[in-house]
């Protein structure tokens, strides 16, 4: 009895380890995929662009990441979850190191590049990780927490990049965020547990005479299963336009708020990101909401308040773009931890492939989020992306409809 009982407490130990881990590691990448965003006024000044040129940096990035999503998929589920996450943490740390030295706005379009690719591994393999080594429950539960980290991620990257761009030089802000790299990846190091990756070291281990043609099959067939269930579809599309609006949002509403009436400063530009806060508290319960109210439910609730959040923005005041932006915040990352929770729960088999498809459509979003809303900002500025985002939301109502009729109508057999 007290084998066992010491087999739980081991299992509960390994369990909450994994979930720290690895939302640990969700807030180092966060910070340094979004640090960038609240440092656009300092890297237009820096490198002699304008404001809106300066919103391309986080495009570039997301568009490197949304591919470099399906590389480490196929990776992980033939070497392990645990490796490709700690190599590519170090190797994002000591890639900040090229952002001291950037010559020019060019140079620091490359070293994005590169670090977007390596920002890829936490977001691709996190839920098939947490799918296969938690309980259903525990991982609905480990789920929501890890989009809250994202969502700490994305506040603290964002207003310290706002300090920076305040109160640091360029060269000074890129060794901060070196050393908070640095420490963040140390700590994931030593929590991360390193478990027995059953699923990826099976099949290397019962398929050594595969070829790379028929690994290469293989390894299509698992995108291809995913990507013909009319379900996995509609909730890529809908994690994709969500976040192509809300990100994007955020970044050209910086731009006018610098500019008359208001003129903030550079960091107080970057309090607007406060309002993400909204987000991480929606993420926490998601959960309890999904079996309270169903999917669908949240799915309508979390449309309208997105749709509201952007019109209450319209009317151009500090307050109502504040709670505009809250609005806006808490339904997207409901939406998100639907959309997340949907993924992984449904995908039966080749779960970091069904989990990098859903991000790789959710950070093409973003990349291309930023220059489709730039066409608005540039014709009528902030009600210009309003009227842009409105275009956004429905398409959103749309795949959120079809989604429920395949719910309800159409039986898919699974294989």
């Amino acid at each position: 009895m007290q084998a066992v009982l010491d087999t739980m407490i081991d299992h509960k130990q390994r369990d909450t380890r994994l979930m720290w881990a690895l939302c640990v590691a969700s807030v180092v990448v966060y910070i340094n995929l979004y640090l960038m965003q609240g440092m656009l006024p300092l890297i237009a000044e820096h490198f002699a662009v304008s404001g809106s040129k300066a919103t391309l940096i986080l495009s570039v990035t997301s568009f490197s990441l949304a591919f470099s999503l399906l590389l480490y998929a196929v990776l992980s589920d033939r070497i392990g979850r645990h490796t490709p996450i700690i190599v590519s943490l170090w190797l994002l740390a000591l890639s900040n190191l090229l952002l001291i030295w950037a010559p020019d706005f060019n140079g620091l379009v490359l070293v994005r590049l590169l670090q977007g690719a390596l920002l890829a591994a936490v977001p691709a393999i996190a839920m098939a990780y947490f799918k296969e080594q938690l309980s259903p429950s525990t991982m609905l539960k480990a789920a929501g927490i890890y989009i809250m980290a994202n969502s700490i991620g994305g506040i603290v990257g964002r207003l310290l990049g706002g300090v920076m761009s305040q109160f640091l030089s360029w060269q000074e802000s890129m060794w901060l965020l070196f050393l908070v790299t640095l420490a963040g990846v140390a700590l994931v190091n030593y929590l991360l547990p390193s478990l027995a990756d059953s699923q990826a070291m099976s099949q290397s281990k019962t398929e050594p005479s595969l070829s790379k043609r028929a690994r290469l099959a293989q390894d299509l067939h698992g995108f291809s299963h995913h990507l013909t269930d009319a379900q996995m579809r509609l909730v890529y599309a809908i994690g994709g336009l969500t976040f192509m609006m809300m990100v994007n949002q955020f970044s050209f509403i910086q731009l006018h708020l610098m500019a008359a009436p208001y003129e903030w400063s550079r960091f107080q530009a970057t309090l607007i990101f406060l309002c993400y806060s909204s987000g991480t508290i929606a993420s926490y319960f998601t959960a309890k909401w999904l079996a309270k109210f169903g999917q669908h439910k949240l799915y309508q609730w979390s449309w309208c308040v997105m749709l509201l959040g952007s019109l209450l923005t319209l009317f151009d005041t500090t307050l109502t773009i504040s709670l505009g932006f809250l609005m806006t915040a808490c339904g997207f990352f409901l939406t998100h931890s639907c959309c997340n929770s949907f993924v992984a729960m449904r995908a039966s088999r080749d779960r970091a492939k069904a989990t990098s498809l859903y991000l790789c459509c959710y950070y093409l979003g973003a990349a291309i989020g930023g220059p489709y809303l730039m066409m608005f900002w540039h014709e009528a500025q902030w009600r210009g992306v309003v009227m842009g985002s409105l275009t956004l939301l429905a398409l959103i109502a749309l795949a959120i409809t079809r989604l429920h009729y395949h719910q309800t109508h159409v039986k898919r057999v699974l294989v």
